[in-house]
């Protein structure tokens, strides 16, 4: 079983820039990949960015690509997602997964966060 706690998320004027965290436990967490899904309100949860367990291989969609850069920290057991030029349509709340990736890099999610909210304001 893995436990993932999401933080960092908040209001940020279009343009400016957040962190968010992923703290991540369990007996077996670092042999699953991480990544970052969102939500916005009446679309589907999408994939935004995923890392490899070594953390050699990243993924990102094309509509952050450039913008937003995955990280992982295994000593702190954490996953961060750096998120910059923050748009108006970046809104969502943004959920941490674990689990397995495939041969492109999408992630395929085996646990969940509970999620953290990120306004941007135009």
């Amino acid at each position: 079983q893995v436990q993932l706690v999401e933080s960092g998320g908040g209001l940020v004027q279009a343009g400016g820039s957040l962190r968010l965290s992923c703290a991540a436990s369990g007996r077996t967490f670092n042999r699953y990949a991480m990544g970052w899904f969102r939500q916005a309100p009446g679309k589907e949860r999408e994939l935004v960015a995923a890392i490899s367990w070594s953390g050699g291989n990243t993924y990102y969609a094309d509509s952050v690509k450039g913008r937003y850069t995955i990280s992982s920290d295994n000593a702190q057991n954490t996953v961060y997602l750096q998120m910059t030029s923050l748009k108006p349509e970046d809104a969502a709340v943004y959920y941490c997964a674990a689990g397995w990736r495939t041969a492109m890099g999408v992630l395929l999610p085996s646990y969940w966060g509970q999620g953290t909210q990120v306004t941007v304001s135009s």
